[in-house]
This record gives structure tokens, C-alpha cells and sequence, in this order.
């Protein structure tokens, strides 16, 4: 047998987030056990182990307090490593879920002034993703959702779900952005139950937008099988409706809190299943 060596390059187009590799190792047990790294110095030896590109949500790079000023320069040295390294940020994302702001949700928050800051927090975030060179703009809903069904009704936050993002497609139009928004389902977690858990539900809920032409899906393999389902069914649904936009891979042991494991470490062969599929 010949020993084959397969090395990462740029032409394969792996891209990595700035929350993944910057990920700090807290959980809801324990706080941080490793320093912060500068997104700079991701895009750095990203580039050095081969890979294409880099992914964020705003404040990945931006910090939410940063003033004008000091968000210009941050994006200035960003785009500047992204330059000197030969890397590209294809989406870019919005945190809507880590401020205490967010509790209740954002979209789908029970106070109107909640929901109007999450509306221009994340057209601020499609500003800097444009100006960063994105075409895709991924919602994940971490906080739309309930613990207790009595604390609001299901069918008026889907509601002002629909709005929110009928404003974000509006502001593409506006703006004239080559954007394209892709929703990312998940079952649970950090709420008891998210609205719209599964890919079937979110194709569902884009009919009812006001521009369903610029919305589809963004699957993440783990979320998933967090619902015991099969990822490659899933995608499968997104493709033959046109709607798979963008794509997280990584894996998950079934019914188990959100691992974000290595893509293929649990299950090897539906993993080949998912890449023949693609």
C-alpha cells in the first residue's frame, strides 16, 4: 500500500469560524480555560495550515461596545491580514444570542424595542459582511424560542420572526448587496425549544417571507442529530428545493448537548454518504 498524505490547500475551500478556533473552552459549568486569540493571528495560521477562508459573527471582530472609531480600525487591520495572507470571508453572521439583551430572544422578543435593536444589529453585521467581501449571511436563532409556552404565543413570535427578516432582505435590496441570507436550524439549546428546529420547518416558514428568493438553509450536521435525525436527509431536502445556501460541517453523538465535534469523528459513514451527496 502506498502511504498517501493528503495536505489542506486553498483550492479546497475549507473555511473555519473565528468563534471555533477562538473558542475559549467555557461552558455552562465552567468558566474560560484559554486565552483569547486576535482574529488577526487566526487568519495567520489558518492561511498557514492551508485554509481558503475565514468565517465570524460580528463581534467575533468587533467587540458590541466598540465606538466608530475603533470598530474602522478593527476592520482595517482584519482586511489588511485577510490581504497579506491570501484569505476570504465568504459569510459572516450575527450574534443575537450572548447579550443580556437577548434573554427573552431578539426577533422574536416580547418587548418591540429588543426586536428593533436586533433588526439593526444584524444590518449593521450585513454591512461589515459586505464590506468584507461576504455573499452569505447566516441567522441562527439561538435565543428564538421558549422554556415555558405560556411565556408568549408561538404563532405571534413566528410573526415577528417574518418580519425580521423581511427588513433584512429589504436591506439587501436597498443596499443592492450580492447577499443571499441562509437560516440555520436548531432543535434546542441554549432555549428548551427554538422555533423552526429542522430544515423541513425552516423551508416551510421561507414560503411565508415576503422575498423567499434570497432566504434558504445553512444545516449544521450537529444540530441534526441533536434531534436525532439524518443530516444527509436533511441536506438532501435543502438541495431538491433549491435552498442550501451555506453548509456547517462538523459532528455529534445523538441526543447529546451541542459537541461541535471534527466532521466525520462520530459517525465515518454517513459522512460519506453527506460528501457523495454533495
Amino acid at each position: 500500500m502506498s502511504d498517501v498524505t493528503l495536505q489542506p490547500k486553498p483550492s479546497d475551500k475549507f473555511t473555519f469560524g473565528l468563534w471555533t478556533v477562538g473558542n475559549r473552552g467555557r461552558d455552562p459549568f465552567g468558566e474560560a480555560v484559554r486565552e483569547s486569540i486576535p482574529p488577526t493571528t487566526i487568519v495567520r495560521e489558518l492561511s498557514r495550515l492551508g485554509a481558503y477562508g475565514v468565517t465570524l459573527h460580528d463581534n467575533d471582530l468587533v467587540p458590541i461596545g466598540a465606538s466608530a472609531r475603533e470598530r474602522d480600525r478593527i476592520v482595517a487591520d482584519f482586511k489588511q491580514a485577510l490581504d497579506d495572507y491570501g484569505m476570504v470571508v465568504p459569510m459572516v453572521t450575527v450574534n443575537l444570542f450572548y447579550d443580556p439583551v437577548f434573554k427573552d430572544g431578539a426577533f422574536t422578543s416580547s418587548a418591540k424595542a429588543v426586536r428593533r435593536f436586533a433588526v439593526d444589529k444584524a444590518k449593521r453585521a450585513m454591512d461589515l459582511g459586505h464590506e468584507l467581501g461576504a455573499g452569505i449571511f447566516v441567522l441562527w436563532g439561538g435565543r428564538e424560542g421558549a422554556e415555558v409556552d405560556g411565556a408568549k404565543d408561538p404563532r405571534e413570535a413566528l410573526a415577528w420572526y417574518r418580519e425580521g427578516i423581511d427588513a433584512l432582505t429589504e436591506h439587501i435590496m436597498t443596499q443592492g448587496y450580492p447577499m443571499r441570507v441562509a437560516l440555520e436550524p436548531k432543535p434546542n439549546e441554549p432555549r428548551s425549544d427554538l422555533y423552526l428546529p429542522t430544515v423541513g420547518s425552516m423551508l416551510a416558514f421561507i414560503a411565508t417571507l415576503a422575498h423567499p428568493e434570497l432566504v434558504g438553509v445553512n444545516p449544521e450536521i450537529a444540530h441534526a442529530k441533536m434531534a436525532g435525525l439524518n443530516p444527509v436527509h436533511e441536506v438532501a431536502q435543502a438541495i431538491d428545493q433549491g435552498k442550501l445556501f451555506h453548509i456547517d460541517l462538523n459532528d455529534q453523538r445523538i441526543a447529546r448537548f451541542d459537541q461541535d465535534l471534527r466532521f466525520g469523528s462520530d459517525d465515518l459513514k454517513g459522512t460519506f454518504y453527506l460528501v457523495s451527496l454533495c
